[in-house]
């Protein structure tokens, strides 16, 4: 009997001790929130870093520990400015785009939660080229200059993706995909064959981020473009802009930043060129694309 009683108590210790590694290692994990930005050169960001108030960079300081950014394929690290190598345009050294006014929207939203944002752009790009999800040489060849014709933005930021949130596995972090900010269109807007397909490419777009990572309602935001150059000037920003707000209105997990087209860019300030956000203009956008995305996952 005695022999029994001891098996039984060693065998209750043992699943006692199991149990409670299990529950602890499940305890440990910890869900990060996943946000995707992509576009061109205004999601890029022009913005000078040093233009902010010092409150609003402490704030960013404070909340840089709980969220990082990956950007372009490198290492996510804290939130932060990236460096600029001055010039004629931006004499500045610290650059950021929306990223950072999203992270610190989001994070002070929700004082508990990690983030993390996974950023892809290039400047000079178009959504029928190199953005488009069904890429082909023939439409890149159509849009992209030559040095960019041979580059797939959709599939660059999609093995981003996948590597940032392998590498959250292997930190023993769980996650969820909370939505894709889109900052991009001038591109599309400055010839006929892509600002007469914007629409389609950017449906597109959205069903194939969603269907790629199994996220059926993916909230996306889109910075609507205001921006008016090429040959297509007079009617292709007009016509993506619109393309941006029909896309929307069909979709019920969807929001658009909606923009201005005077000139004076009161709404969100550019640089001189009429084209890019400067500080204040990334700024707000930053805070918008956040309060979306807010909205979007209640």
């Amino acid at each position: 009997m005695k022999k029994y009683i001891f098996i039984f108590v060693m065998v209750f210790i043992f699943t006692g001790c199991k149990t409670k590694n299990v529950e602890t290692k499940t305890e440990d994990k910890k869900e990060v929130q996943v946000v995707l930005l992509a576009g061109q050169s205004n999601m890029q960001g022009a913005g000078d870093f040093d233009q902010l108030d010092p409150s609003e960079i402490k704030r960013i300081e404070k909340i840089s520990s709980r969220v990082s950014l990956s950007f372009n394929g490198g290492k996510a690290k804290p939130l932060s400015y990236y460096d600029n190598k001055p010039s004629e345009k931006y004499e500045f050294t610290k650059r950021f785009g929306p990223e950072i006014f999203i992270g610190l929207t989001l994070a002070e939203n929700n004082p508990d939660q990690e983030f993390l944002l996974i950023k892809c752009s290039q400047g000079g790009t178009a959504l029928y080229g190199a953005w488009n999800p069904n890429w082909t040489a023939e439409k890149a060849k159509a849009v992209e200059k030559p040095k960019k014709q041979n580059i797939k933005l959709y599939n660059m930021h999609v093995q981003d993706v996948r590597a940032n949130l392998k590498a959250l596995e292997t930190q023993n972090k769980t996650y969820k995909i909370i939505g894709l900010a889109w900052m991009q269109g001038e591109n599309d807007a400055a010839k006929e064959i892509s600002a007469t397909t914007y629409e389609a490419n950017l449906k597109l777009l959205v069903q194939s981020y969603r269907d790629e990572f199994g996220v059926e309602n993916m909230p996306f935001v889109i910075g609507q473009i205001n921006s008016r150059y090429g040959k297509f000037k007079k009617l292709g920003p007009a016509m993506v802009r619109k393309a941006m707000e029909d896309v929307v209105n069909l979709d019920a997990n969807a929001d658009i930043i909606k923009t201005t087209t005077d000139a004076n860019w009161s709404d969100y300030p550019k640089h001189t060129d009429n084209v890019h956000y400067n500080a204040e203009g990334q700024r707000r956008l930053g805070i918008a694309f956040g309060e979306k995305l807010i909205i979007l996952n209640k």
